[in-house]
């Protein structure tokens, strides 16, 4: 897996963004099978910057914590059957790797919600790159039914990693 991942912010986290996200990203590949080497891009932004991109592109003039722009147009959550005809749509030529997708995260939301939640700001972020990473895999949480398949991945990738609720705070 190739991650690119662009700093808008200069946040000082308490742990290596790119081995969390490195990290998560590969385990919500390997639960969800990908056979495909992929390639990822994480901007991490600000409060500001995640609200011009939520109102450009969804109509929503408000802050998020984190958006999901998948490139790849799935039939079912998961399942990486693409199409002979899409292969130039959904992989890179020079290198043969599926381009997944992109992830922006708010620095600032990661903060605020680690101290909301009572968890470590690296929890917070790992949640935040499991989260959208499945949604760059398909998975979507419009109905409950959805949301509670969401839910459960996360947890199992997180908790397979270590990345716990309780883990240290200032983590």
């Amino acid at each position: 897996m190739r991650l690119y991942i662009e700093d808008e912010t200069g946040t000082k986290f308490p742990f290596s963004i790119e081995e969390v996200a490195g990290a998560v990203c590969e385990a919500v590949l390997e639960k969800e099978r990908c056979p495909y080497e992929v390639q990822v891009n994480v901007v991490l932004t600000d409060n500001e910057g995640i609200r011009e991109i939520n109102r450009a592109y969804r109509d929503l003039d408000q802050e998020t914590d984190v958006l999901s722009f998948p490139n790849v147009d799935f039939e079912r959550e998961g399942i990486f059957d693409i199409d002979e005809d899409s292969e130039a749509d959904y992989f890179d030529p020079d290198t043969g790797e599926l381009l997944l997708g992109d992830i922006m995260i708010s620095a600032d939301k990661v903060w605020e919600q680690a101290k909301c939640y009572g968890h470590s700001v690296r929890r917070e972020f790992a949640f935040l790159v499991a989260h959208s990473m499945l949604h760059l895999c398909g998975y979507d949480h419009m109905e409950d039914a959805e949301r509670a398949v969401m839910e459960q991945k996360q947890e199992k990738i997180l908790d397979a990693l270590g990345i716990t609720r309780d883990e240290e705070h200032s983590k």
